[in-house]
């Protein structure tokens, strides 16, 4: 069972991260996590280890640590900057490397400069709310 674009886009107020049931098939439960910004709104991330990550195209993305419990911190929120989709996968795992990061978390329904920023600036203020994490450029 698939969810439909009014529920993704929704906007009641919830915790700042949560999983997101995409598919019922065992192998998509971990795939999808919804992050909060600080306006409400939820953004759907695809999630991937650091080492299995693709190379990415000009999107946002969030730095994560999963502990052995499942729960995530957040490292570092941002959005990659090239026009070389392999160049954004190296500067991504290199700086995940640096902080410890083992999941990178990429939001991809972004699709100009200015609504990546929207995007950084509403997930970092929900973030700062509870503990600090790193600007990432």
């Amino acid at each position: 069972m698939f969810v439909t674009a009014a529920e993704i886009q929704s906007e009641t107020v919830g915790p700042a991260d949560e999983p997101a049931l995409i598919c019922a098939d065992e192998a998509f439960r971990q795939a999808f996590h919804y992050w909060r910004g600080a306006s409400g709104q939820r953004y759907l991330h695809s999630v991937y280890s650091l080492i299995g990550c693709p190379a990415l195209p000009q999107a946002n993305y969030i730095l994560v640590r999963r502990d052995e419990d499942g729960s995530r911190t957040p490292l570092a929120i941002g959005a990659t900057t090239g026009d070389t989709s392999s160049l954004n996968l190296a500067d991504l795992r290199h700086r995940g490397a640096q902080l410890g990061a083992n999941e990178v978390h990429i939001h991809l329904l972004a699709e100009t400069d200015a609504e990546r920023e929207e995007v950084c600036d509403d997930l970092r203020a929900t973030q700062e709310q509870s503990e600090p994490v790193a600007v990432a450029a």
